[in-house]
């Protein structure tokens, strides 16, 4: 499963690029706001970070606008992926851009039958959002595990299931289980996925052991 990292923070992407952990990022306009820059210049950062895709979400509502927007970004870098809205609109401008070949992003994506309107208009990715569904007491993995099952069912379906709104660590790992394709995340949220209290406690143990012995590894060369 790919790793997307959900953030404008240019510092933590390069740290996270650099681990080799992430294939791509997700932007929005919350997060492009919450970084205080201009959408063009950081994007543009962005993608000389990472190689894969980097999602740039149109602001627009009308299929017309939508369409003059997302040909400024993606004049950004060849890996600028077009993130749209589900709605009619959204879906005419995901046909349209699919069509150019340009890679697109369907989002904010809560039901089945959404998932498949952005198969069936092309979409490079569909993101379905996890964690707003928990807020509201439904089951948002239940969702990605529908989704992948529908698609399966059919062999031109291309379009990739790229999990959003992951608030924990069992929504990426129950992702991972159920076989999405990716999943966008916080960096933290990310790096949290390294740390368990038991790697800690047996880290402790190995040091404490081998600090008794006395020995370099260093030393003995």
């Amino acid at each position: 499963m790919k790793f997307f990292a959900d953030t404008a923070d240019i510092l933590a992407i390069k740290k996270l690029s650099t681990l080799g952990l992430i294939e791509g990022v997700t932007t929005n306009p919350s997060l492009i706001a919450k970084s205080g820059r201009d959408i063009l210049e950081v994007t543009r950062e962005i993608c000389e970070v990472v190689d894969g895709p980097v999602s740039a979400e149109v602001t627009a509502l009308d299929h017309k606008t939508m369409m003059a927007e997302a040909n400024v970004l993606k004049q950004i870098a060849s890996n600028v992926c077009i993130k749209l809205p589900m709605t009619l609109d959204g879906l005419q401008t995901c046909r349209a851009l699919s069509e150019q070949g340009v890679k697109t992003n369907v989002t904010l994506c809560f039901t089945v039958n959404q998932a498949l309107l952005a198969a069936k208009a092309g979409a490079t990715f569909v993101s379905p959002f996890v964690g707003r569904l928990d807020d509201i007491g439904l089951d948002g993995t239940q969702l990605v595990r529908d989704i992948r099952v529908v698609f399966a069912n059919y062999d031109g379906l291309s379009t990739e299931i790229l999990v959003a709104s992951a608030r924990t660590a069992s929504h990426i790992s129950q992702s991972a289980i159920i076989g999405a394709d990716a999943v966008t995340a916080p960096p933290a949220l990310i790096e949290g996925l390294a740390d368990h209290p038991l790697t800690d406690k047996g880290l402790a143990g190995f040091i404490r052991d081998w600090e008794s012995t006395g020995q370099s590894i260093l030393s003995m060369q």
